[in-house]
């Protein structure tokens, strides 16, 4: 193993790590940038004392229009709550969502755990695994079935694609 492998065994992950850090900081100062740098590759190495296992992405390019679809739904739904927010907390029915899974793979639920949380409106609440089942809270819940045809359909079917 090369020197420079043994200190960056992740080298992307050690960059866009010191990048986060630059920006949450808001500063190029020397002290900064050093910082950031160093807490990039130690934190890059503490990852790698944990041996994850590879992702194995079957799928780029439905990878990409999975990512395109993801920011389409962040930015409609971001326009849907504001909707429901301003016309008044009383017509808002919020409720909880069982969805039944077909993906199994880590890496695939947890892009889906990120899909869901990070669209306004839906959060991920749990998962169990021996019955595969996720369940989600909706701020504005109308039909349970359209919310699961949609989360197995949008997202869940690609994500089947991409990791299993």
């Amino acid at each position: 193993m090369s020197l420079l492998r043994r200190w960056l065994p992740y080298p992307l992950l050690s960059a866009l790590l010191a990048l986060i850090w630059l920006v949450l900081n808001q500063s190029l100062s020397p002290a900064t940038v050093l910082l950031g740098m160093v807490l990039g590759v130690a934190l890059a190495r503490v990852f790698g004392l944990l041996h994850p296992p590879k992702a194995r992405i079957r799928n780029y390019p439905l990878a990409a229009r999975l990512l395109l679809r993801v920011v389409y739904d962040i930015v409609r739904s971001n326009f849907a709550v504001a909707r429901l927010i301003l016309r008044g907390a009383g017509q808002v029915h919020s409720g909880f969502v069982a969805i039944p899974l077909a993906l199994t793979d880590r890496y695939g639920l947890a892009v889906l755990a990120c899909i869901i949380t990070s669209t306004p409106g839906t959060i991920w609440v749990s998962y169990d695994p021996a019955a595969n089942v996720l369940l989600i809270h909706v701020l504005d819940l109308v039909d349970e079935a359209t919310w699961i045809g949609t989360i197995q359909q949008r997202y869940e079917r690609p994500l089947l694609e991409i990791f299993q």
